[in-house]
């Protein structure tokens, strides 16, 4: 998956100002196209605090959105014509949206145009000519849904752009189909959802079964609390075949054990459902997911009822026992996660684990606010010993979802 962004390039590195971005992006959409954009849009990309590889068997996700985002300044034009640019890239894309159908673009431009197509019941066959320029600022290949967060943007400009009537759950949807179904993405809806659908100080309580939602307090400020990201620049692909191998080995756990999804488990009967599931591997990945769904109930039942800084020590121990079920269960780690999640833990965060869909991208650590420094050093200089090379850092605020900047 090839999507523009701009990675981090130093420790505790901060996003861009959101204002002067957009700003930016319109400036630059004059330069290219000639002419001034009807507005810019953005969205964020995200982190999962817990809850990985659980969507697709209809489970429960505590996503937050980041400060980094995903911008677009667009204009509607009187043709049938897609023109699609990018500060990251060179490539120019130019399509006709008459007949669009997945296949026909390659590429970041997949996933801006895949999202006009699933937007067509809206819209109406061959109407959406527009110009559009995208500027990215979520990390590439950090498991930070860079992809998510150029759809959702560009869900928000089309809205806007023609006038669509969507709602913010059908944008949600739009994105998804643009992923699966047009650029040829395994993926679950947790992401998108979280990039339109968090708002600032909250992380989102997501149910991947019917996609309902609820915010959940993550004031970590108050407690003295960070959350360290640590970009491993391990880079990753859900479109390689491993992602859909685990949904694949998910799916066969729910058809053995004969439910329609593995959400539909309970945890006091988890070792007589997995003594029905022959294969061993299968076996493995649905305790995961069955054990997962149930650290997101805790941590979310932990968050809406206790201080933070009382519980976060009970907090840490469901960060760490994700990881360590991703990394046993799902094995969906690599040698960089696994590193930097020990390194963080050594170096006295409350708990630590990858977050997002895994084989590369980036860990989570829950750290005191004024360790988040020293939590960094200790996982720089395990990398260095591992011959890793140099990862990435910075501290994740819950910010709102997609809107109108401009």
């Amino acid at each position: 998956m090839t999507v523009p962004a701009a990675v981090p390039s130093s420790p505790l590195s901060a996003a861009p100002d959101r204002e002067a971005a957009a700003d930016a992006i319109a400036a630059h959409f004059t330069e290219v196209f000639g002419y001034e954009s009807d507005g810019v849009w953005s969205a964020p990309g995200r982190v999962n605090i817990i809850g990985e590889h659980v969507d697709y068997q209809d489970g429960l996700c505590l996503p937050m959105a980041i400060s980094h985002r995903c911008f677009i300044a667009a204009a509607r034009t009187p043709t049938n014509l897609l023109r699609l640019r990018s500060v990251q890239s060179d490539v120019a894309i130019d399509v006709d949206v008459s007949d669009l159908e997945p296949g026909d673009v390659d590429g970041w431009g997949a996933y801006v145009a895949g999202v006009l197509w699933a937007l067509e019941r809206f819209r109406g066959a061959g109407q959406g000519g527009a110009d559009i320029l995208v500027d990215g600022h979520v990390p590439r290949g950090a498991g930070l849904s860079s992809s998510a967060a150029l759809e959702c943007a560009a869900a928000e400009a089309f809205e806007s752009l023609l006038s669509l009537g969507t709602a913010p759950l059908d944008r949600v949807r739009a994105a998804i189909r643009a992923e699966t179904e047009f650029a040829g993405a395994s993926t679950g809806g947790l992401d998108q959802s979280a990039s339109v659908l968090c708002t600032a100080g909250h992380a989102l309580e997501l149910d991947c079964r019917d996609f309902s939602t609820a915010p959940v307090p993550w004031d970590l400020a108050s407690g003295g609390l960070a959350l360290l990201i640590c970009d491993t620049k391990a880079e990753h692909s859900h479109v390689d075949g491993e992602y859909a191998a685990r949904r694949r080995d998910s799916e066969a756990a729910a058809a053995a054990v004969g439910v329609p999804a593995l959400r539909d488990v309970e945890l006091a009967d988890l070792d007589a459902v997995l003594a029905r599931i022959e294969d061993g591997t299968v076996r493995r990945r649905a305790r995961h997911i069955v054990t997962e769904i149930q650290r997101v109930r805790e941590t979310v039942e932990l968050l809406r009822t206790t201080d933070l800084r009382a519980g976060v020590e009970r907090l840490g121990a469901l960060l760490n026992a994700s990881h360590d079920s991703l990394r046993d269960d799902y094995e969906v780690t690599v040698p960089a996660l696994d590193v930097a999640v020990d390194a963080a833990r050594a170096a006295g965060a409350h708990g630590a684990r990858m977050t997002g869909g895994g084989f590369g991208g980036s860990v989570i650590a829950l750290v005191e606010a004024d360790a988040a420094e020293s939590v960094a050093a200790a996982i720089t200089a395990a990398f260095a010993r591992e011959g890793l090379g140099t990862p990435a850092f910075f501290l994740a605020l819950p910010e709102d979802g997609a809107g109108q900047d401009r």
